[in-house]
């Protein structure tokens, strides 16, 4: 954001003031019996940086998949893909971080459908959920399919959850030929102009593949500054 490269025969460069992570997988989508079900783990949790998920402990048992209740006196078990799991509902703490993601503003019909398992087992249905793609490289000669160039490739699932960490640089560190930044003036205008492209990613994407509807995505909410990250600082 803000930035450009060096061009032929011309000095300088400048580095964006708007430095984007890699997106971490937050709740993962997952069919079932029961239709589909929304995933997550402590880990996921505890990485999101929210102060109620950074003391989040291991969960009571492993090999099980705590949900909310549905009324029925005995829980059956949920096969998430191709893994069968017992179903729990008694870990207090599931409330709790319904509550919690539901302020980040997920829709409510993900929240309804909500489970929790083990860091271990939710790294296996993740990778073991995501959607297998089959396509041909096409000859730009010729505009007909190339021989021998047959590939697949892995996808997220549509509603699949993410999350990242945007970081505002300070304009006032840096110069572009020795003159000061003029297209904005602090961390917080550069946030500002980040958050007011959202809306296209929803419906232009982000990154490659587009014309496969590759990398479309909804921002459901920005945390908002912390004390430290007043103005003059970097903003995350």
């Amino acid at each position: 954001m803000f930035g450009f490269a060096k061009g032929i025969g011309a000095s300088g460069g400048f580095a964006g003031l708007a430095a984007f992570s890699d997106m971490h997988v937050l709740i993962f989508p997952v069919a079932s019996q029961l239709g589909p079900q929304w995933i997550t783990c402590p880990m996921a949790l505890r990485q999101t940086g929210i102060a109620e998920f950074s003391e989040l402990g291991d969960l009571p048992e492993q090999q099980v998949v705590y949900r909310k209740a549905d009324g029925t006196a005995a829980q059956p078990p949920l096969n998430l893909g191709w893994l069968l799991l017992p179903v729990k509902t008694d870990w207090q703490q599931l409330g709790e971080i319904a509550q919690k993601i539901e302020v980040l503003g997920i829709p409510g019909y993900i929240i309804s459908r909500l489970g929790v398992v083990s860091d271990k087992l939710f790294t296996h249905i993740v990778n073991s959920n995501l959607e297998v793609r089959t396509s041909v490289a096409i000859d730009p000669v010729t505009g007909a399919a190339e021989e021998g160039a047959l590939f697949t490739y892995e996808a997220m699932p549509r509603g699949t959850v993410l999350f990242g960490e945007l970081t505002c640089r300070n304009p006032k560190h840096f110069k572009i030929n020795q003159d000061d930044v003029k297209a904005v003036d602090s961390p917080e205008k550069v946030r500002d102009v980040v958050n007011g492209a959202n809306s296209y990613l929803e419906h232009l994407g982000i990154g490659g593949m587009g014309s496969r509807g590759m990398g479309r995505l909804r921002v459901l909410a920005t945390k908002e500054l912390a004390d430290a990250d007043k103005p003059g600082k970097e903003v995350s």
